[in-house]
Order: C-alpha cells, then sequence, then structure tokens
C-alpha cells in the first residue's frame, strides 16, 4: 500500500506530521484525532483496515503527537489555528474538496472546518464528538462522585466547567476520572491502551493546556450547529458517557444522520468491532 510520511508547514512557525496512504486518485478522507494534543496513530490501527477503498490522511494536529512541538503559548493553541490548519493542508495537497472523519475532539474541528468550508466539504462523519464542554464538566464531575463512593447528583450544566473540573480532579486523576466516561469495562480499556502504549508516540499535554486557557471548559458548539450546511453522519456509543447522549444534538439540528452503537463506548471499534464496521461503511457511503 501507498505510504508516505512528511512534515506538512501549514501555518508561519507550524508544521503538521501528515501520513498519506491509499491510492492517490481514491476520494480522499481526512482522519481526526481527539485529545487535544493526541496522536492518530491509534485510529490508524483501529480502523485503518475498514478504510482501504480511500486515500486516507492521518494528521497529528499542530504540537500534538508526532508534529513539532509549539511555544506553550494559548495564541498558538485555538480552535479558529487548528481549523485554519486544515484549510492550509488541503490547499498543500491540491485537493478540491474532501471527506472529515472526527473523533472526539477532532469531530469539533471537522463540524468547524465544514460550517466555514462546505464547498470543499464532500462529506462529514462524526465518531462521538466533544461539542459541549461544559456537559461533559458535569459528567466528569458526576463520575469523580461515582469513583469516590459519593452518592451521583444530577448537575445543573454550568457556563464554566473549570469550577467543575477542579473539584473532581483534586481527589482523582484527570485518567482516572475520563476513563470512568469513555470505557465500558476493563478490557475494552486495557485493549485500548495497549494499541497507544505500543506506539511509542508520546503525546504532548501542552495543547489542552492551552486550550483550556483559553476557555474550551466555557464552550459550546451547540448554537453553530444551526449554520452547518453539511448534514453529518454521526455514529455514537451509547456506553460513551463523555458524548451520549448529548451528541445526538448534533444530528437533530443539522438534519443528519445517527446511528447508535450498542455496548459501545469512546472507541466503538474496539468494543463492537462488527457492528463498529458497519456503521462506518453506512456512514462513508452516506
Amino acid at each position: 500500500m501507498r505510504e508516505e510520511i512528511d512534515w506538512v508547514t501549514v501555518a508561519e512557525g507550524v508544521e503538521v506530521y501528515l501520513e498519506d496512504t491509499g491510492p492517490r486518485e481514491a476520494r480522499p478522507l481526512l482522519v481526526l484525532h481527539g485529545g487535544p494534543g493526541g496522536s492518530s496513530y491509534a485510529l490508524r490501527e483501529g480502523i485503518g483496515d475498514l478504510l482501504e477503498d480511500y486515500r486516507v490522511l492521518y494528521l497529528d494536529q499542530r504540537g500534538g503527537g508526532r508534529s513539532p512541538a509549539l511555544p506553550e503559548r494559548p495564541e498558538f493553541f485555538t480552535l479558529d489555528a487548528l481549523v485554519d490548519d486544515l484549510r492550509s493542508l488541503r490547499r498543500h495537497l491540491g485537493l478540491p474538496e474532501w471527506t472529515l472523519l472526527g473523533h472526539g475532539f477532532g469531530g469539533l474541528l471537522a463540524l468547524e472546518y465544514a460550517r466555514r468550508w462546505p464547498e470543499s466539504t464532500r462529506g462529514l462523519v462524526l465518531v462521538n464528538p466533544w461539542t459541549n464542554f461544559p456537559w461533559l464538566a458535569a459528567q466528569l464531575y458526576r463520575a469523580s462522585l461515582a469513583l469516590r463512593g459519593l452518592e451521583e447528583v444530577e448537575v445543573p450544566i454550568p457556563e464554566d466547567g473549570a469550577a467543575l473540573l477542579e473539584e473532581a480532579f483534586a481527589h482523582l486523576e484527570p485518567k482516572v476520572v475520563f476513563d470512568r466516561l469513555l470505557f465500558p469495562s476493563a478490557r475494552s480499556r486495557m485493549e485500548y491502551e495497549w494499541v497507544v502504549e505500543g506506539s511509542v508516540v508520546v503525546g504532548s499535554d501542552a495543547p489542552g493546556r492551552m486550550l483550556v486557557l483559553n476557555g474550551l471548559w466555557r464552550f459550546d458548539y451547540t448554537p453553530y450547529l444551526l449554520d452547518l450546511k453539511v448534514p453529518p453522519q454521526v455514529i455514537l456509543g451509547t456506553l460513551d458517557h463523555s458524548s451520549y447522549p448529548e451528541a445526538e444534538v448534533v444530528a437533530d439540528l443539522t438534519g443528519g444522520r445517527l446511528e447508535l452503537v450498542e455496548g459501545a463506548g469512546h472507541y466503538p471499534w474496539v468494543d463492537q468491532p462488527q457492528t463498529f464496521a458497519e456503521a462506518l461503511r453506512s456512514a462513508l457511503e452516506g
């Protein structure tokens, strides 16, 4: 299989790591990993075999994964900057249009790219996207209560989730709390971590820290969905408490298509591989 690895300049002083794979003449598909600050490695390992008919572009977003580190300054890590990188990348590759496949935080980038440049968005596929960060903060707070053996209570969605997170993470490591939301079982967590640890890719937490300084936990993308002209194909694992059921609104407000994967968490290809493969195939065809 064709594979070209490159570091692409997308802005002044900013390069990103890119794996350009598959038939060059095939339909281009940009894969956007979660995070912030993650890597596309786990997505390629997890779903790459399902995408053999496409020209798949695996990007490590700026400052994360195998992309060069950037100064830890908030202006380098804004949603605008991350999305502008995608436009620069498409122009560098000479592609008139592409399909975007975003997972988790990457789903937010895919949505915003499609909202700004619908003319170059042939398709939009979202897997367990994160779009409402105050809601996610409330979920993390409730998870921290459960992990400490305290009664889980309904938490009003705050305007700014930072205070809830400070309380949640004062008692527990953030990863432990996130894992409570993302994985339906210890087996699926270990299977995913085995893939990630085998990559020897050391992710950076700088993008996440800088986005927090930029107000990430106050950000709710929901109002912007009304401007979207590309109906998304949304795939949700029903046991992913970091996006389900909140992300159903993405399909509801845009006229998009929703596919639920029962028994799956944030990484549905790990928990329900056959069902997810069918859902992804249908979404890409749609």
